[in-house]
């Protein structure tokens, strides 16, 4: 099986002596590396036939271009760009290299791939949404491969598929086998959050891993983008949040050209960008720079000088939501922006005398989720207006808030007998959702947990079909609180490539040991790529990562 994969991958098993003591926890089975039958593809397409037949490819010969009848032409930027990324992705920095003039094409050689883009209306100056056609097929044969898609965003997946399929060969030459691929997504939201409030990431951290993400075809950058710690996003309303609120008011703040630059990178490899900015809840920073937002708490009769949620009683609360959110749809073109809404505490609301009287007034009793509900309809209210989706939260919906029909629901609590039983409540109650629950990536052990990222199903729930279709996908999240530009990369990946492979692949995809050999070589690929992916196990890459 080495043609398939260009490399033998070894793997040292270390037999006893694995750095657990004898009383630790049973581990998963031990995994041996076996080359697949699949090659080093992740995740897996839907349909893939490899065969024995191989073909070379040369730097100095080898074009990727579009198909004389393909709806979109040399004028797509997103697409000539994609280009020249896989070709450098494929044979590496051309410009070191030495070329052969005197070389010839031999008859075995792969001299082109042709990107046909079959649609009248390629999306290329579009940007990604929930609906976007990301299917493709690829045919690689001799001399012309060919890569069909409807749009550019099943183009740019085939591109990303054909850079997979080629390896080296003994004597180090690029090579690819005779393939027929038709692939497609299992799940139309395929999400990676970040939290860039409880740490700043950098720009430059960020893009690495929207490349990063595009490698294995996620779609979705959940932006959390502001938090109780800091607000980094640097408004042009309201300039004070960050002036105030961020780390540092020049250092430590996304400027509106950095998240401008964030988007249209994001763009070009087909991923949505959906920000979160997460209300009545997670505001502390906000209330450092906008007067009275925060609810002021109470001992006994006093101030105490410490301040709670957003003060859900005042009218200057939801004009300030108003501006705020009409900013955030103007510079956010996504369809939806995530509105958070958990962890609601309710101490402070109920030492404040002000919010008692509210409640007295508006017939709450002692019932704060009420109160909660009454913000949180306003909101989504205000919104609404601005003619954006939204998506919460669970608590939104577990406390019973009126939700549009579209609302996206967002599952991130319990285990999996307590998520499976979320998914079912709110998909009977006719309403989408994604799943976060079992892909909390910032909890970290010893051992292999990617196993139990790759074994979690959001549709693995007790439902009618149609209940299963209301399931869009997931989001693998990494909360910041331990985590900056220090340590995000490996810890991200390639324990997040479990994830991409759920909800791309079909669901019958689940041998684990084949997905260890394939992701045991994806993950050389990324580090290959400059991409400081950690190791699944002992064992050592061709190409090892040369550092910072």
């Amino acid at each position: 099986m080495t043609y398939l994969l260009g490399f033998t991958f070894i793997l040292l098993a270390l037999g006893s002596c694995r750095g657990l003591q004898e009383n630790d926890v049973a581990e998963e089975p031990e995994l041996v590396f076996q080359a697949s039958k699949y090659g080093s593809l992740w995740p897996l397409p839907q349909k893939v036939e490899i065969s024995e037949a191989s073909f070379k490819l040369s730097s100095s010969s080898f074009r990727i271009t579009d198909a004389k009848e393909s709806g979109a032409g040399s004028s797509c930027s997103l697409l000539q760009l994609a280009y020249r990324r896989y070709y450098e992705y494929i044979f590496g920095d051309v410009k070191k290299q030495k070329v052969n003039k005197s070389w010839k094409a031999g008859l075995t050689d792969l001299l082109e791939l042709q990107v046909w883009i079959t649609s009248s209306d390629s999306e290329c100056d579009s940007y990604p949404t929930a609906s976007s056609d990301e299917s493709y097929e690829l045919l690689v044969d001799q001399p012309v491969a060919v890569l069909k898609a409807p749009k550019v965003w099943g183009a740019l997946h085939g591109l990303e598929t054909f850079s997979q399929l080629v390896y080296e060969d003994e004597y180090g030459a690029k090579t690819i086998n005779a393939t027929v691929i038709s692939d497609f997504p299992r799940f139309a939201h395929r999400g990676v959050l970040l939290d860039t409030s409880r740490h700043f990431l950098s720009i430059k951290v960020i893009l690495a891993n929207l490349e990063t993400m595009a490698m294995n075809k996620f779609n979705v950058f959940h932006w959390h983008i502001v938090d109780d710690p800091s607000f980094p996003y640097l408004s042009r309303t309201f300039p004070q949040l960050s002036q105030k609120g961020a780390y540092h008011p020049y250092t430590h703040v996304y400027t509106p050209a950095d998240v401008k630059m964030v988007i249209e990178f994001a763009r070009l490899r087909g991923i949505r960008v959906v920000p979160e900015f997460d209300t009545p809840g997670h505001t502390q920073s906000w209330g450092k720079g906008q007067l009275d937002l925060l609810t002021p708490c109470y001992t006994g009769s006093k101030p105490s000088g410490t301040f709670g949620p957003v003060n859900p009683i005042l009218n200057s609360t939801y004009d300030f939501m108003t501006q705020f959110f009409k900013e955030i749809s103007d510079v956010f073109p996504d369809a939806y922006v995530h509105l958070g809404g958990d962890e609601v505490d309710f101490t402070c609301w109920k030492s404040n005398p002000d919010i008692q009287k509210f409640m007295e007034q508006q017939g709450f009793g002692q019932d704060y989720r009420k109160l909660e509900s009454f913000y949180i309809q306003k909101l989504l209210d205000i919104v609404a207006a601005t003619n954006k989706g939204y998506m919460i939260w669970q608590e939104v919906f577990d406390n019973g808030v009126k939700l549009k029909p579209d609302t996206l629901i967002h599952v991130w609590k319990g285990n999996q007998e307590k998520y499976q039983t979320e998914m079912a409540n709110i998909t009977s109650a006719g309403f989408k959702t994604l799943l976060s629950s079992p892909w909390y990536l910032n909890r970290i052990s010893y051992g292999q947990d990617w196993q139990g990222y790759y074994k979690a199903d959001p549709q693995h729930f007790k439902g009618t079909e149609e209940q299963k279709k209301l399931v869009v996908g997931g989001e693998a999240c990494l909360w910041g609180e331990y985590v900056d530009a220090t340590n995000v990369t490996p810890r991200l990946w390639p324990r997040a490539s479990a994830v991409a492979e759920r909800l791309w692949s079909a669901k019958e995809i689940t041998d684990i040991r084949d997905a260890y050999s394939r992701l045991s070589v994806h993950r050389c690929r990324l580090v290959e790529r400059g991409i400081p992916a950690e190791p699944l196990s002992p064992s050592f890459c061709p190409h090892e990562y040369k550092g910072i």
